[in-house]
Order: structure tokens, then C-alpha cells, then sequence
């Protein structure tokens, strides 16, 4: 049977159906998306919850446990992680990777609807949730300035205007806006001069709420005429607020502006965010799921001045990063690749075919394979990407091998003496059954890539399908078009044809030949010998495989740097907010950082504790500026220039599994059903860490160093006076949790309101002299206001920064660095003895995160992989050739080639990461290929 006759008696139907796949090819080109890494759904949904003012103690047991007992009740979860903070709860769920993340999600949302009952009743809000995927990093980052208006009125600016455009643009999904200056009415009130007028803020709270109101009001309809009934019963301005009556005094009008000041500010006063040095709001986004990011930003580039044509003029935007550039980088470096690797491979096809035409045959097969797959690539939802690039980078070397196969065959039977359309027909009958079992046999040894686990699995399936898919495409080009040209194209050049530069080649081909051939006798000779060094090898391979070093993932420089920054538990958000931004400005000095943002505050997003805060550096393009390393490590040695804060900086990655904001890269959790336990093991654990040179950046999340003011209430005294607990609460929150108490409804957005004490009234427990509440015991002739410090004792302590908790089991989380000159794997085995020095016990259990458990599973999986992928190849290969002892003999190569990979490995001082495990099974199926 000759699968190619039928190509070669009909040269024009052979023609189109190439024309047709280049088609295809083209148009599934120009749809296909534009990422860093294939898209994947990351089995993970986050679940937040903002309480202003509620300290970590409130917030787990008022609002993360009623959630955890819910939500951990829910199908195909895997792992629930949550972290309270004063005023922020926020629960990771992890599911497996069958659970449908849609199906998660509605049960999510049924398990909120469930715990709501069983949440505090003054929640500013319900709890919300999202997916999270790590890879969904903002994709164009701007920052929006003013020399002259107040920054509550920037952010209401843009996000009425600004937001509302961007997020038209095709393609822009989420606009989220940070630096927490939302604009508000803010109510400040003089708290002893209320009481002097025997009043409290709770008097002052259900004013307002019964003063602002927007409900419906009905209408008439006459015979004639219908008309609208409306009413100015809505507060809309601070001076509206200031001029309410709260109480008549002897006739006279007791109004708020007499006991306290309204006036526009941001509704949470514990954010702020810098950009490049000054005061700023800086605007995120994100892309949809399966767009090309490329055009989009393209797109909204080109909006911006006509989008900046909505701001007033002293409003300025400017662009901090652009996640593009080093997409369009990556992109452009592996096109130009892979290019390189089609000029290289027909380079090479000529001086060892030494014809134009015979070149010309089996070159087309890599520009028909490569643009055939795009075709295929687009019907699967696949992008244009790091990952499915370099795929088709690979397959230039090995699409072309069956083409020039086939040229090779049918011109040596020229050579001979045969008509060329002769010489077709029998060539490709010869080899045809040779093309099938070597694509088959090449394509088997990428099946094991399809079962690799977890997220990383995902993510290298689109690599190892579009690999697969252009050798299929090669193997139709190779058995259709190539002997088709091949019987019309070819013909016998005698050896005087050729010039001096292609006859000295072909001399040395045949010096090698002939040199290969006297080897190849010495072997035979010395069978023993042989069968002795494969088996050396093979031993030699074991062993370099584990005298390599592990790792996980080649470390990226993306051109962002991640800094996390930490001052001492205790710190105020004033002075926490200087020493940030003292450090912004100290990176924006270095020479290779072009642009810095800056965030401080409590936001469940960047941040979830006061004493927290987040930079990005944005570095200057690739060929201005350093390695993104050797910027980390000035900016470490410049950072002790502003003391009383740390920072953590780690570059920023296409690749990231984890699912946690942590400050170092790599993580950990500890959790025991004790948290004294944990709490009195968990500084041992990084204690002991830190003094190993395999670790770096070690931090933990248990911060134990905060102030508390606790209040121990003399309930009889209280019941004196008929006054509750409940009361008390309410009084502190309205004094000093930035309590939302009523809501401005316009056309463009919402406004809260906002009441609390003023800001002299807010700097210690001594305040609480001249915080007061009504007595309402029976008996008394009229009420009398109570000063708290006489219900109250006020004992200052030292607690919990947050509270973590692993599937509702108190938890803390370690993160780690790994120094340069140490891999993953040494710091796993450092981690190993560090447990044993310091004699953990078995009531603590330790659990790699995120990217820590990403290594640990894929190293499990390392040797199956590679055992699955000889083993398939063996399976394939004997049902081809129908023997037993053929497989082993081509397999038999294996360890020779193996060693070669280690040692390029070792000599240029890189780690066996996935790519190179990648690279090891590829090589596979080249030694396989060859035999």
C-alpha cells in the first residue's frame, strides 16, 4: 500500500488542499489571543469581608468561622485558608481540579445566603466572592494625579468616568481602583461638647437616619394630568448634614454644626496609595479570559487622551506599568527563534542535499506544519504564548526530518537511474510506512505530558497538543506534498554540477560516512565492551539525576519587582504611611526603576494589616537597565536607610500557583488544633530557619505585637446606670470604627456616611474620658450622661495582629527565599533537618503552599513521567514493529543522551526544572527518532 500515490497523480487537488490548510492556518492566526501563559482556570475562589473597626477576634469569630462552617461543607473542596485582620476577613478556597469552578461558585454563593443570619447585623456589607487566578495580574497599570483637587475627588472623577470607559473597551474585564479614596461625608463630632447637651452619637446616628432618606413617594393621577411626587428629603452635601436639627434647647434649635463638623473625605481614612512620589489612585486592568492582550492595551492607549478629554485639566494620567512590553518582548524573541531555527534547519537541508530544489521540498513542510497548527490551535481555545511558541520552535527540527526522509529516498532512486515519477511512487512507498511509525512513536512520547497533575499539568497541555499537532501536520505535508513535488521537481545532478562549496561538502559527508562506518566495525568487534559502556551509562545517568540540583520553575525577569513591606505591629497608620512612602521614593532613585507604585492600608486585596504595605517597581526595558536581580539586591542594601520598616522583594512571574499574598516567595503553613502551641513553635520554626544559609526573607504572618486596649465592662455599675454592653459597642463603634450610618444616593454612584469622633478624641484609652452614654435607669428624674471610664477598666495588652486558620484549625504561614547558589531542593532538605533540630512535634503539621507544593508534587511525578514516557514509546514501538527485542534496542540509547542533558545542565549551573524535564522527553524522542 502507497498512501501517497493518490497525491502524486493529482498534483492540483494536493495544491489546494495545501493552499486550504495555509488558509486555515492564516485566519486561525489572526483570531488567536495574545497571553504569557495558556489560559487555566485556577480551582480557587476567594471569599472577603470588610468591617471597619472590627478587630482580628471580632472578625473570626463574628464573621470567618459563621462563613468557614458553611463553606466547609461544600463538594470537591480541597483546602479552606482563611486570614482576619482588624476590619478584613478573607477565606481561600481551593477545589479539586474536576470540581466545575462554576458549580463552586454557586455553592459559594449558597453557602454566604446560609451564614448571613449568623453575621454581625451592622455589616456595611455582604460578604463578596471572586475567582483567583494568579496569573490575571493587571495587564495595564495607570496612576491619576492632581496638583490641585483632593484625592476623594480624583477617585470620584474616575470612577463615574474614567473606570466606566475603560471598561467598554472589548476585550478590558475587570477596573478595579486602589489607594482606598472613596469619597465620602465624613461627621466629626466634638464628643464632650455633645454630651454637654445631653446627647450621644447614637442620638446623632438615628437623626441622620431618619433625616436621609430616598424612598418612594407615589404620584396622582387626575382626570386630565398624572403627576410625579418628589421631595428634597435627601441629604446630598456636607452643608445639608451641618444645619439638622437635633434637638430643641429652651426653644432654641440645637443643630449639628454646633457639636460637630461634616465635611467631604475619603470614606476609609486607613488607605493610601503613591505613584512616582506623590499622593495618587492607581487603576488596574485586567483582561477578559481568552482576549488578546496585546490589542486590547493597544486599544486603550489609544482611547487615553480622548477618555483624559473627561478630567479636569489639573487631572493628570499616567501609565506605571505595562505588562505588555515584556509580553510582546517574550513574543518577539521566541518569533525571531523560531525563524532562526527555519533559516538554520534549511540552511543544513541544503548542504546535505546540495540541490535548490531538493532543499526548496522539505522546506516547505515547516512553514505548512507551523501555520497548519495554528488552524488547529484556534478551534482548541489555544493563545499564542510562551508555552505553545516554543512548542512550535521545537517542531521546526522535527517537522522537517520526515520531508527530507522521503526527498533523500526518492532522490537516491534518481540517482540511480530512475524516472522521477517512478522514483516517487517507489520512494514513498518504501518509507511511508516509516513517516506513520515515527510520528506515532514521536507523538507517544508526549502523552505522559498530558497527565501531568495539577495546575502545571494544565498548563503544559496546550505544549504538549500543539507539538503533537504540528508533527501530524508534518507527517500529511511529508506523505502528500513532498513526493507530489518530489516527481516534478527532482532530478539527477551529476556530481560536476555541483560548486566547490557544495562538492567539498559532500567529500566531508562522506569522510564522516567512511569514518563512521570504521567506528562502527570497532564496535561490532568489541560487542562485550559496548553492551558494558551502555550499561555504565545507564548507571552514570541514576546518578547524575540525583546529583543534580531541583527546582521548579527558570526564575523570569519580567521587569516588575514585588516589594512587601513590614514595620512593628504596633505602628500607627501615620507613621506607617511616612515610612513607605520614605522607601517608594528611596526604590524610584534607583537607576533602573522607571516608575514606582505604593499602597498602604487594609484592603483585603493588597494588604490585610495596617502595619503591611505593597510597592511595585516597574524597571526600565531590557536593554537600559541591569537584571532584575542585581536591582533587589541595591535595593536591599539601600532599604536600611529608612528605619523601622522591612521589606521583601521578589521579581514577578508569568508563573504563579500561589494563592496566597505572602511577603518571600515560597510558603508554608503550620496548623494545631492548640494556637498555643503554635504560637510558642512557630518563632522557633523561623528562628532556626533564618539560620540556615539555604533560606532567605523568612517571615511569619503570627505577629503577636499589636496594642490592645482591652475593656473589662463592671457590669453592675452599667445595670446601675440601665446601661447595656450592647450600648457600649455601639458607643465605640460610632466613635472609632469609621461607622457607615447612611447612604447618599445620585445618578453617578453612592456616598456613605460616616460618623465618628474628632481626631483629638482618638489617640489613646484616655479618650474613653470623654466618650458618654444616657443612663436609662428607672428611678432618675432625667437622664444623665455617663462617662465610659466609669463603667469600664482599661487593661493594655499586646494581641494577634490576624488570626489564620487552615480548614477551621488554627494555622500561621511561613513564606521563604531562596538565595542564589541553593535550589528548591536544598531548601527542601534544609527544611527537613530544621524540623528535626528543633523537634517539632507531631501535633503541628507542616504543609508546603502554593509554589512549594506545586515542586513537591511535580518532583513526585518526575520519575514517573519519564519512566511513562520510555514505557509508551516501548508499548508503541512493539505494536509497530510486532517484536519484543526492537523497542529495547532503540531505547537502549537513552542513558548515552541522558548524560549529555545532565551535564549541559550542571556546566551552565541550572537546575532539572520542569522545562528541563520537558527537554529530557523530548530528547526521547529525538534518541528515539535516530534509532
Amino acid at each position: 500500500m502507497n498512501p501517497s500515490r493518490l497525491f502524486i497523480f493529482r498534483p492540483v487537488a494536493t495544491l489546494l488542499l495545501m493552499i486550504s490548510l495555509v488558509l486555515a492556518g492564516i485566519l486561525g492566526y489572526r483570531n488567536l489571543s495574545i497571553s504569557a501563559l495558556p489560559e487555566v482556570d485556577y480551582p480557587v475562589i476567594q471569599v472577603t469581608t470588610l468591617f471597619p473597626g472590627a478587630g482580628p477576634e471580632v472578625m473570626t469569630s463574628g464573621v470567618t468561622a459563621p462563613l468557614e462552617r458553611r463553606l466547609g461543607q461544600m463538594s470537591g473542596l480541597k483546602q479552606m485558608y482563611s486570614v482576619s485582620a482588624g476590619g478584613t476577613s478573607v477565606i481561600t478556597l481551593k477545589f479539586s481540579l474536576e470540581m466545575s469552578l462554576d458549580v463552586a461558585e454557586q455553592e459559594v454563593q449558597a453557602a454566604i445566603n446560609e451564614a448571613d443570619s449568623l453575621l454581625p447585623k451592622n455589616l456595611p456589607n455582604k460578604p463578596t466572592y471572586k475567582k483567583v487566578n494568579p496569573a490575571d495580574v493587571p495587564i495595564l497599570t495607570l496612576a491619576a494625579t492632581s496638583d490641585t483637587l483632593p484625592l476623594t475627588k480624583v477617585q470620584d472623577l474616575i470612577n463615574t468616568r474614567v473606570a466606566l470607559k475603560l471598561s467598554q473597551i472589548s476585550g478590558v474585564g475587570l477596573v478595579s481602583l486602589a489607594g482606598g479614596q472613596q469619597l465620602a461625608v465624613r461627621i466629626r463630632v466634638n464628643p464632650t461638647l455633645l454630651a454637654s447637651h445631653n446627647l450621644t452619637l447614637a442620638d446623632i446616628s438615628t437623626v441622620i437616619n431618619s433625616q436621609n432618606v430616598n424612598g418612594s413617594k407615589g404620584g396622582f393621577d387626575g382626570p386630565e394630568r398624572s403627576i410625579t411626587i418628589d421631595a428634597n428629603d435627601q441629604l446630598q452635601t456636607p452643608e445639608d448634614y451641618m444645619n439638622l436639627v437635633l434637638a430643641y434647647e429652651d426653644g432654641r434649635a440645637l443643630r449639628l454644626k454646633d457639636v460637630a463638623v461634616a465635611e467631604y473625605a475619603p470614606q476609609d481614612e486607613y488607605q493610601q496609595a503613591r505613584a512616582n512620589g506623590m499622593p495618587a489612585i492607581i487603576i488596574n486592568i485586567q483582561r477578559q479570559p481568552g482576549t488578546n492582550v496585546v490589542s486590547i492595551v493597544d486599544e486603550v492607549q489609544k482611547r487615553l487622551p480622548e477618555i483624559e478629554q473627561l478630567l479636569p485639566q489639573s487631572v493628570k494620567l499616567e501609565t506605571l506599568s505595562d505588562r505588555t512590553q515584556t509580553i510582546r518582548a517574550s513574543i518577539e524573541d521566541v518569533q525571531f527563534e523560531l525563524m532562526l531555527s527555519i533559516a538554520l534547519v534549511v540552511m543544513v537541508s541544503f548542504l546535505f542535499l546540495r540541490t535548490f530544489a531538493a532543499t526548496f521540498i522539505p522546506a516547505l513542510a515547516v512553514p505548512l506544519s507551523i501555520v497548519g497548527t495554528f488552524a488547529v490551535m484556534y478551534l482548541a481555545g489555544f493563545s499564542l504564548n510562551n508555552l505553545s511558541l516554543m512548542a512550535l520552535t521545537i517542531a521546526t527540527g522535527f517537522v522537517i526530518d520526515d520531508a527530507i526522509v522521503v526527498v533523500e529516498n526518492i532522490q537516491r532512486h534518481i540517482d540511480d537511474g530512475m524516472k522521477p515519477l517512478e522514483a516517487a511512487l517507489q520512494g514513498a512507498k518504501e518509507i511511508g510506512f516509516t513517516i506513520i511509525s515515527l510520528t506515532i512513536s514521536l507523538i507517544a512520547v508526549l502523552i505522559p505530558l498530558l497527565f501531568m497533575g495539577d495546575v502545571i499539568g494544565r498548563l503544559f497541555r496546550e505544549f504538549a497538543i500543539t507539538l503533537a499537532v504540528s508533527i501530524l501536520v508534518s507527517m500529511a505535508v511529508s506523505l502528500t506534498l513532498t513526493p507530489m513535488l518530489s516527481a516534478y521537481l527532482l532530478r539527477h545532478v551529476p556530481e560536476s554540477e555541483h560548486n566547490s562549496v557544495t562538492r567539498s561538502f559532500g567529500r566531508a559527508f562522506d569522510w564522516l560516512i567512511r569514518l563512521y562506518d570504521k567506528g562502527l566495525l570497532v564496535v561490532l568487534r568489541h560487542q562485550a565492551a559496548t553492551i558494558g559502556v551502555a550499561l555504565a551509562s545507564l548507571v552514570l545517568t541514576a546518578v547524575m539525576y540525583m546529583w543534580l540540583p531541583n527546582g521548579f520553575f527558570p526564575s523570569q525577569d519580567t521587569g516588575s519587582i514585588q516589594i512587601i513591606t513590614q514595620a512593628p505591629a504596633d505602628v500607627s497608620f501615620s507613621e506607617m504611611n511616612r515610612r513607605q512612602s520614605e522607601l517608594a521614593d528611596l526604590v524610584l532613585k534607583d537607576k533602573d526603576v522607571q516608575s514606582v507604585s505604593s499602597i498602604v492600608g487594609v484592603d483585603a486585596v493588597n494588604n490585610n494589616a495596617l502595619n503591611m504595605g505593597r510597592i511595585v517597581a516597574s524597571l526600565k526595558p531590557f536593554g537600559e537597565r541591569d537584571g532584575a536581580d542585581a536591582v533587589i539586591s541595591r535595593i536591599l542594601k539601600a532599604a536600611p536607610q529608612v528605619p523601622g520598616i522591612w521589606l521583601f522583594a521578589t521579581k514577578s512571574q508569568d508563573l504563579n500557583v500561589d494563592d496566597m499574598v505572602t511577603p518571600s516567595q515560597y510558603q508554608l503553613t503550620l496548623d494545631s488544633t492548640e494556637s498555643d502551641e503554635l504560637d510558642a513553635w512557630t518563632p522557633r520554626l523561623v528562628a532556626a530557619m533564618r539560620s540556615r544559609p539555604q533560606f532567605a526573607s523568612v517571615v511569619t504572618n503570627l505577629q503577636n505585637g499589636t496594642r490592645v486596649a482591652y475593656l473589662t465592662i463592671n457590669r453592675d455599675a452599667a445595670a446601675r446606670y440601665g446601661i447595656t454592653a450592647s450600648q457600649i459597642d455601639t458607643a465605640l463603634y460610632n466613635a472609632y470604627g469609621q461607622n457607615l450610618i447612611s447612604t447618599i444616593y445620585t445618578q453617578a454612584n453612592q456616598y456613605r456616611v460616616v460618623l465618628e469622633v474628632e481626631d483629638a478624641y482618638k489617640k489613646g484609652p484616655e479618650a474613653f474620658e470623654s466618650l458618654y452614654l444616657k443612663s436609662t435607669a428607672s428611678g432618675l428624674t432625667e437622664s444623665r450622661m455617663v462617662p465610659l471610664s466609669e463603667l469600664v477598666t482599661v487593661t493594655e495588652k499586646t494581641g494577634k495582629m490576624n488570626i489564620s486558620r487552615l480548614l477551621q484549625t488554627p494555622a500561621a504561614t511561613v513564606s521563604f527565599n531562596i538565595p542564589n547558589g541553593y535550589s528548591i531542593g536544598d531548601a527542601r532538605e534544609a527544611l527537613r533537618e530544621v524540623k528535626a533540630q528543633i523537634g517539632l512535634p507531631d501535633t503541628i503539621n507542616l504543609k508546603p503552599q502554593g509554589a512549594l507544593a506545586a515542586f513537591e508534587n511535580s518532583n513526585q511525578n518526575t520519575l514517573w513521567l519519564l519512566l511513562a514516557a520510555v514505557l509508551t514509546v516501548y508499548a508503541v514501538l512493539g505494536i509497530l514493529y510486532e517484536s519484543w527485542i526492537h523497542p529495547v534496542t532503540v531505547i537502549s540509547t537513552l542513558p548515552s543522551a541522558a548524560i549529555g542533558a545532565f551535564l549541559a545542565l550542571k556546566l551552565c549551573g541550572m537546575e532539572f526544572t520542569l522545562i528541563a524535564l520537558i527537554g529530557i522527553i523530548l530528547l526521547i524522542g529525538i534518541v528515539k527518532k535516530n534509532a
